[in-house]
């Protein structure tokens, strides 16, 4: 006889696996292109904080420019003199609003504290909070950045 209080029909072990295969298979797709940028941007913040000019170059287009025309090498310059400067660096940014421009093209904007210390000192030695604004760009398959401006966010 049928217990009636668990009504489980046949077909539910079928309909179980198949949400379960659906779930496992939209984790296996190409990740969406605002996805793929926020990936990038938190490799740049890791290559920052590793202290990594190198994979933060990695990241600029070719045709990067920055404030008062910086390009691609003078803003890994500046990224290896400030690594240089501060032994341990701490980056905590916003929440990224990302605004994708057609296919390949996408504009970022946050807020970031950054702050830098040496040696086994508890406060840092240098501390702001920023407004960033990058342009990006799809090339090659990697999205890149073209173009980056900050400004102090507390003045």
């Amino acid at each position: 006889m049928r217990n009636r209080n668990c009504v489980m029909p046949a077909r539910w072990p079928c309909i179980v696996a198949a949400m379960l295969l659906a779930a496992l298979l939209s984790g296996c797709g190409r990740s969406a292109p605002e996805d793929a940028i926020r990936a990038r941007v938190a490799a740049l913040e890791a290559a920052i904080e590793s202290r990594d000019a190198g994979a933060v170059a990695d990241v600029l287009d070719d045709d990067f420019i920055g404030p008062q025309g910086m390009d691609r090498r003078d803003a890994r310059r500046l990224a290896a003199a400030l690594m240089l400067r501060h032994q341990r660096i701490k980056v905590v940014s916003g929440p990224l609003q990302v605004t994708l421009q057609g296919e390949n093209r996408a504009t970022v904007r946050t807020l970031a504290a950054l702050s830098g210390r040496d040696g086994n000192a508890l406060l840092p030695d240098a501390a702001r909070a920023w407004r960033i604004e990058s342009g990006w760009r799809l090339r090659g398959g990697e999205w890149r950045i073209t173009s980056l401006s900050w400004t102090p966010a507390l003045e």
